[in-house]
């Protein structure tokens, strides 16, 4: 009971994470597509006016889930680590890089040095959660032993490792395009908004597209992985997802850009749930198993309640932030970002 209790706790944490900071890192997504200074100008300026209100909270959910792994599934914590720890340190870097050169962009001295912080946010925007994706898919498809024997590439290149990176990648564009679709055109961004729409639309089919695709991948790569997710209870995510990525699609064509932002977080939300429910009851597949990994009863005890007082803080806190940004309450000025600007 207690070590399901932890883990839904990390799945939570886990989702957040991948609606919330997938969304931040796909707006470097199209940072780093907006096209040339003149064209891609007012693009970059919405990312930024939309990212500055919440781009740190977003990553909350990121030290959330490491603790709670190492607290509640040491056992666990430790073979992840020792076995993907290439993968994670370069993701470790991207994070801190992005966050640096998103804080500097605006002081930089030079043109120069302002391309090469945009250059610096954007790439780690999109290597990022391709190498997070690449982690987790690197688990659920049974990569990691218990030993730590495995190699330290050949453990998170396998083919599903890869498909779960690339889609971390989409599905952060995808969410991020909705999101700045919505923004704008609450703020009266006709141009905008419709610039976001047609990416949505975009990023949305191309991720549906390379999921059903990597249905005959995970087949071949990871059966055990592919019978958990055509089956039972992974199955009902894996259709709730595609339901809520079809209509989500229809919202966008429409133009009903609020309910497509819950509707794009479902699709995704609904994606991790079906592979945590397609290991169940595996931890590490076919090496650990959920009891097995879970801390003893104390630990876990101390944990849920910490986690239940910790929350009960922080999530008024983030709701009232968002509530504050949707109403449009910390807006600041559309300041395109392009070659044109005068750097002080």
């Amino acid at each position: 009971m207690l070590p399901d209790l932890a883990a839904a706790v990390l799945l939570i944490g886990l989702t957040a994470y991948a609606v919330l900071g997938g969304a931040d890192f796909g707006a470097g997504f199209w940072d780093l597509t907006a096209g040339g200074a003149e064209r891609g100008a007012r693009v970059r300026g919405m990312i930024k006016r939309s990212m500055g209100p919440v781009w740190e909270a977003n990553h909350v959910w990121l030290i959330f889930v490491l603790v709670i792994m190492w607290t509640c599934f040491p056992q666990a914590f430790g073979p992840v680590m020792e076995t993907l720890y290439v993968p994670l340190f370069l993701a470790a870097v991207g994070i801190i890089l992005r966050g640096a050169a998103f804080a500097l962009r605006g002081e930089a001295a030079t043109i120069s040095e302002a391309r090469a912080l945009g250059a610096t946010f954007a790439l780690s925007s999109v290597l990022t959660p391709f190498f997070l994706g690449a982690a987790v898919g690197a688990v659920a498809s049974g990569q990691v032993p218990l030993d730590g024997s495995a190699g330290a590439f050949s453990s998170w290149t396998n083919a599903t490792s890869l498909l779960a990176g690339a889609l971390a990648v989409l599905n952060g564009a995808y969410l991020a395009a909705v999101f700045l679709a919505a923004d704008a055109a609450r703020s009266g961004f006709d141009d905008l908004a419709e610039a976001f729409r047609r990416r949505a639309l975009g990023a949305g089919i191309a991720t549906g597209a390379l999921a059903i695709a990597g249905i005959a991948i995970v087949n071949s790569d990871a059966p055990d992985l592919y019978d958990g997710l055509t089956s039972g209870a992974g199955l009902v995510f894996v259709l709730l997802s595609g339901v809520a990525g079809v209509a989500t699609l229809a919202m966008i064509w429409t133009g009903r850009f609020g309910p497509a932002r819950l509707g794009s977080a479902i699709a995704v939300g609904s994606v991790l749930v079906a592979m945590a429910l397609a290991i169940e009851p595996d931890f590490l597949p076919g090496e650990l198993s959920l009891d097995d990994a879970a801390a003893g009863d104390p630990t876990l005890i101390a944990t849920l309640i910490s986690v239940a007082v910790g929350l009960s803080l922080i999530l008024p806190s983030l709701a009232y932030l968002f509530r504050l940004v949707l109403k449009g309450r910390l807006d600041q000025e559309l300041k395109p970002i392009g070659a044109e600007e005068s750097p002080r």
